[in-house]
């Protein structure tokens, strides 16, 4: 067998993941053809096809699925090779890619990308937003060095880091303003929007109304924490956000915005990478960054208008 080459693994990895010749030359910055050139190559190599290939699909085989998993590990080794050398360096510089949650994202990114520039100005990053789910699997296989979630992930081989804790609010239609807060009992007798299936801030507000177990009587999916709001400004139900988004969604909606009596409904926010990161001291100090940005943004708040204020 032919020595194989690290562009062609890299290759295959692109096309295994994206399942089309067109994406996966595109994230590899070459043409389908010499992609495809090359797929051929590595498939003649090993002796053995690596790919069914459909009219708009193509699919692992067998062996390609257990090639690909190999194949991962040994990228990711690769790419860890890297890591050394700019772990030797004091501070870190170069790619960082970073992982974050879309009920993060909107409200905490502009604040954690400009202190991380300012503050290490070598850095170059690149941002996924996308469900923690996704975010832990791309981790696994090398495709980010590190992740902002919500914790835990309790995934053994992460390292998780608490950054900050911050409370759950109550978005309701503006004429409700000043009625009564309802406790998380009477929330299951009322048209609950959530985010859909898969966001882990839906899993926890489900939890907070002890939904685990039944069917709330009506219970109504958003795909992001804007298009909740604007449906309870609508009058169609009330929803819970986090408190990062107040600002951000409500300035332009004719909603109430409460918090809930003691005990009120949290997440804990972390930062998460692999353990065999040789970035680790580095992701340490990128953390702290991030959670002194999360302090800068509290202050912030404290001068949001009167209007966008939350009420008891």
């Amino acid at each position: 067998m032919a020595n194989l080459t690290l562009k062609q693994l890299r290759y295959f990895e692109a096309l295994a993941r994206h399942g089309h010749f067109g994406r996966a030359a595109d994230v590899c910055s070459i043409s389908q053809p010499a992609l495809s050139m090359q797929i051929k190559e590595l498939e003649e190599s090993l002796g053995t096809e690596l790919f069914e290939r459909g009219t708009r699909q193509v699919r692992l085989t067998s062996f390609g699925e257990a090639f690909a998993l190999r194949v991962r590990d040994i990228l990711r080794s690769v790419d860890e090779l890297g890591d050394l050398a700019r772990a030797s360096q004091d501070r870190l510089v170069g790619r960082l890619r970073l992982g974050v949650i879309p009920t993060i994202a909107p409200y905490f990114l502009p604040q954690i990308i400009g202190d991380l520039t300012r503050m290490h100005d070598g850095l170059d990053i690149h941002i996924r937003e996308t469900l923690t789910s996704k975010l832990v699997q791309e981790l696994a296989d090398g495709r980010l060095d590190a992740a902002i979630v919500a914790l835990p992930v309790s995934e053994p081989s992460l390292t998780e880091v608490a950054l900050f804790s911050e409370n759950f609010v109550l978005v309701r239609p503006s004429e409700d303003e000043g009625k009564p807060v309802p406790n998380r009992e009477a929330l299951r007798e009322m048209r609950l929007l959530l985010l859909e299936e898969g966001h882990c801030f839906r899993d926890q507000a489900l939890s907070f109304c002890n939904m685990r177990s039944m069917l709330p009587r009506e219970l109504l999916d958003g795909s992001s924490l804007s298009t909740l709001v604007q449906m309870v400004s609508a009058g169609i139900g009330v929803t819970l956000i986090p408190e990062m988004a107040v600002s951000v969604e409500t300035r332009s909606a004719s909603v109430s915005v409460a918090r809930f009596n003691t005990p009120q409904p949290s997440r804990t926010i972390g930062m998460i990478w692999r353990r065999t990161s040789p970035l680790a001291k580095q992701f340490l100090e990128i953390s702290e960054i991030v959670r002194q940005s999360a302090d800068a943004m509290r202050e912030q708040y404290d001068l949001v208008p009167a209007s966008l204020r939350l009420s008891n």
